[in-house]
């Protein structure tokens, strides 16, 4: 059986996240994250070092909205001194704790580990002579400025670079994500909307994200009676690399059929995943799984 908590007395649920980088420090940035839906928001920023240490240095929290516990957004600044790495959602749990409005905190503590991986901080001599559009250039940079980069989808895989020169490959990339001016507002800047909606026996699933480098309007449409993925397809308006980011969009076809179980979520690890897939469709599929309940 399957269905959702967030769809208890009605049909059709939204959750949207607003996120932003600030260069305050000089050897740190400031992540902002607004997090809500109809019942609740609240918002959470950290100070964090770049790659590779992704240290948070001072975090605060505030409840904007709705029944949330406003002893946890007290609690926030202790999470000073984690490392978004392996472990820092574990982290964020405990922190949190069962609390109201506990699962908004660690989602939004996410949402910042992951805006920490779109901004570096490298120096201004190695953008020095960047020219806008020079896709070759820009993968060579993110695979310097972003230690975890290497392998991680299929981009930044060797197939992927070997894919250069093969074909055409765009980037909206810029000079300003690998080493922004000093005291730099927004300079990479996020929204993501989410949205469950039930139609007789059928539950649709929808998430977007568009930010400075990503476009993406995914969809799912899952058969309540047999607890199957029927439908599975997206629009991707704008990728980090057109014509390399382009080639592991396909493999969402594969989910069609698959059963929404309680395994899905690590099946879909290497269904569209892992080194061989796209680590932001990844993400964005997990988290609408995460609205799930399955029994």
């Amino acid at each position: 059986m399957i269905g959702s908590p967030f769809l208890h007395g009605r049909d059709r649920y939204e959750r949207v996240m607003e996120g932003w980088v600030d260069n305050t420090h000089e050897v740190a940035f400031t992540h902002t994250v607004r997090l809500g839906d109809d019942d609740a928001s609240i918002e959470i920023a950290a100070v964090c070092t770049a790659s590779p240490d992704y240290e948070v240095r001072e975090a605060r929290a505030r409840v904007l909205s709705g029944p949330v516990d406003e002893a946890i957004a007290t609690d926030f600044p202790r999470l000073a001194g984690a490392r978004m790495v392996g472990g820092f959602t574990k982290r964020l749990a405990e922190l949190c704790g069962p609390r109201a409005g506990a699962g908004l905190f660690v989602d939004a503590g996410i949402e910042v580990a992951r805006l920490a991986r779109q901004v570096a901080r490298m120096p201004a001599s190695a953008v020095a002579g960047l020219q806008p559009g020079d896709a070759a250039a820009c993968w060579q940079l993110d695979t310097t400025g972003w230690a975890d980069l290497p392998d991680s989808c299929f981009t930044y895989r060797p197939a992927g670079r070997a894919l250069f020169g093969t074909r055409p490959v765009s980037t909206p990339m810029t000079p300003d994500f690998y080493s922004p001016p000093a005291g730099a507002r927004k300079v990479f800047s996020r929204k993501k909307v989410a949205r469950l909606v039930q139609t007789g026996r059928r539950l649709h699933l929808f998430h977007s994200m568009h930010d400075n480098v990503h476009g993406f309007d995914v969809h799912y449409e899952i058969d309540l009676d047999t607890a199957t993925l029927v439908a599975a397809d997206s629009i991707t308006s704008r990728l980090p690399y057109a014509g390399i980011c382009t080639e592991p969009q396909g493999r969402i076809k594969t989910l069609v059929g698959q059963q929404a179980d309680a395994s899905l979520r690590k099946r879909i690890q290497t269904l569209i995943g892992g080194s061989a897939g796209c680590a932001q469709l990844f993400d964005l599929t997990a988290d609408l799984l995460k609205l799930l309940e399955i029994k």
